[in-house]
């Protein structure tokens, strides 16, 4: 283990999921001491267990309800969403702050639209003051309410994800992925978090004990249209695709989507080696998954 990383001990909430499975992976490539959180979120005294147990320098919060197969599951499980998305977070974050411990919290972006002031296409993004502006789901608006509330709790990072891509084509839960299979994609160009790229970024952060809001995505935007481009570039020649409005969208979703671009300046100036969206595409994604002949 190397002597640098002998001082900390990361105990992560959301092993079964996504970016907690992939936090795990990071941890023993750096040879960073970790332990999975076995306690729910929303039982404090296992929380405190737990904490007792691993004893932790940092604490990461992967774990929360996204919906299966997506967030309009939400629309039909409010209290559930409630359970794990407010009040589990909001316990934890409780429960480190007790401790004295930085809390890194994998939040959304999913929290704004477009609007007058932030037009899309004019690449205005929304900064990390900025008041939500979406809450046309379930799902953001109880993620908007408890970003509002951790803001007031001085040892949380709260990372805002969007439109998370990674380079295993073959995950469900992969935005890229998701797209290929849909029968009908919009085309609209937002902000995205390429995971191979930042989830990295989000340990060094941990490290620093950063604390407060940041727009945890790639610098500008990449619209659905210009990614099936570079999958059919890099990985199926003969792959094809339909796009469909917002309003022909509505009719097959329960519950309206977000579409925005964050303003990535500030996670920019803190790890200026941050790639933008197109440029973290290409190189974390498409090139390590290349099938078509390099020209």
């Amino acid at each position: 283990m190397g002597s640098s990383d002998q001082a900390f001990k990361f105990l992560i909430y959301g092993r079964t999921g996504w970016i907690g499975g992939l936090l795990g992976k990071l941890c023993e490539a750096q040879n960073i001491d970790y332990v999975y959180g076995s306690g729910r979120l929303e039982n404090r005294e296992s929380l405190e267990a737990d904490i007792a147990s691993a004893r932790p320098t940092h604490v990461f919060n992967a774990a929360g309800v996204t919906g299966r197969p997506n967030v309009d599951w939400c629309e039909s499980h409010k209290v559930e969403t409630i359970r794990t998305n407010v009040v589990g977070t909001l316990t934890l974050a409780d429960v480190c702050r007790e401790k004295g411990l930085v809390l890194i919290n994998y939040a959304t972006g999913c929290i704004f639209e477009y609007d007058a002031g932030h037009p899309l296409g004019s690449g205005i993004g929304f900064k990390e003051e900025d008041k939500p502006n979406f809450i046309g789901s379930f799902y953001s608006k109880t993620k908007a309410m408890v970003e509002d509330l951790l803001n007031n709790y001085e040892n949380v990072c709260t990372l805002r994800v969007r439109m998370p891509i990674s380079s295993d084509l073959s995950n469900p839960r992969n935005f890229i992925t998701k797209i290929t299979r849909y029968d009908k994609v919009v085309d609209i160009p937002n902000s995205m978090t390429i995971l191979d790229e930042l989830l990295p970024i989000s340990i060094e952060m941990a490290k620093r004990n950063l604390t407060g809001i940041w727009n945890f995505t790639n610098p500008g935007v990449v619209s659905h249209n210009e990614i099936l481009e570079m999958y059919r570039e890099y990985i199926d020649p003969s792959f094809t695709w339909k796009n469909f409005t917002l309003e022909e969208q509505a009719k097959v979703i329960v519950a309206p989507r977000s579409n925005n671009e964050l303003d990535a300046t500030k996670l920019k100036r803190e790890f200026p080696e941050l790639l933008p969206i197109k440029d973290s595409l290409i190189q974390y994604v498409f090139k390590p998954n290349r099938k078509t002949p390099v020209a």
